[in-house]
């Protein structure tokens, strides 16, 4: 469905800061894709509340179990809104820090062999990979990706896929070409080949943009930057199966079920993540019929896909008495 209703769109607007001024330039429209997205409202004043709290989670207080409860919450948000149905969630400094923290645990946690990724990829996961994958004694294999299309394919990633590869990258989507990858499809091309392939989704440009469907994909990791997806800067969100959470990581000694997080998280990095969930939600509730959370979360996905392809295709090809 498009978003074409304009009391919707007005809704939509009013629930989001700084749509047409910004406090530097003035009056403006912020019109950026691959750098960041609009703040609701509701994340600033979610964000000043919490910022104001000297209670850390993990204290023997009433404030500090609000804090975790918040954070408990906000992950349980998290996975219904990427559709995981196991695994875990959690938070790090930005979805760059934390694909290299996923990358290196895995490149380091399997047997030598060879780690796969593409040409397409932004270079947060290339990077990575090309780093830890040398500093593990992996070989590393690039697919090209096509410049006529924008794309990486899962026929292109079988070509290069072979029986040793231990752990592969793919990009959602791209910011440069702004295509998204047929993520499930080249997660069943690289197992057919191989089947125990550990595999790290970056999702950062993709989030905001479409519906998200772990259950679907078959992989082991997946990461956003929730500013891109209306939230704001300062922390990354990420998913790991459990297999790849089983590895060896980075941990404080002792700690109990060898926990991902590095010290103590902000709750209300956590907290303005739930107001982004509510907001897809209530979007979903505002173009569908949907009865469930994921429900909602899906068709709220679909209208942002659709409003994004009558967008382009307006400004491509224009309509009547307006040029393309």
């Amino acid at each position: 469905m498009q978003i074409d209703a304009p009391d919707l769109l007005s809704d939509i607007r009013n629930r989001f800061a700084l749509v047409d001024t910004c406090p530097e330039q003035g009056k403006r429209v912020f019109f950026e894709n691959a750098g960041g997205a609009l703040t609701l409202k509701t994340v600033v004043e979610t964000s000043a509340s919490y910022a104001a709290i000297p209670d850390n989670q993990g204290r023997d207080n009433i404030a500090s179990k609000a804090g975790s409860a918040a954070i408990a919450t906000a992950k349980a948000d998290f996975m219904r809104f990427l559709n995981a149905p196991n695994g875990q969630a959690f938070m790090g400094e930005s979805g760059t820090e934390l694909l290299f923290r996923l990358i290196r645990t895995a490149c380091l946690g399997v047997e030598k062999g060879s780690v796969i990724g593409s040409s397409i990829e932004h270079p947060a996961s290339r990077s990575a990979a090309i780093r830890w994958a040398k500093i593990a004694g992996h070989s590393y294999i690039s697919v090209p990706h096509d410049d006529a299309t924008g794309l990486v394919t899962p026929d292109a990633y079988r070509q290069h896929i072979r029986p040793d590869t231990r752990i592969a990258t793919i990009l959602h989507s791209s910011p440069v070409t702004g295509m998204a990858m047929d993520v499930a499809g080249i997660a069943t091309a690289i197992r057919e080949v191989a089947p125990d392939c550990l595999i790290i989704v970056d999702g950062i440009q993709y989030a905001a943009h479409g519906g998200v469907d772990i259950a679907a994909y078959g992989i082991d990791g997946y990461v956003i930057s929730p500013y891109k997806v209306f939230s704001r800067h300062g922390y990354g969100l990420a998913w790991i199966s459990d297999r790849l959470a089983a590895l060896p990581h980075d941990s404080l000694i002792g700690a109990p079920d060898a926990p991902w997080e590095m010290g103590t998280r902000d709750a209300g990095a956590y907290a303005s993540f739930s107001e982004v969930v509510r907001y897809v939600e209530w979007l979903g509730g505002r173009v569908s019929n949907a009865n469930t959370k994921r429900g909602l979360i899906e068709a709220a996905g679909k209208a942002m896909a659709a409003q994004e392809w009558a967008l382009t295709e307006l400004m491509l090809k224009g309509e009547t008495g307006l040029r393309g």
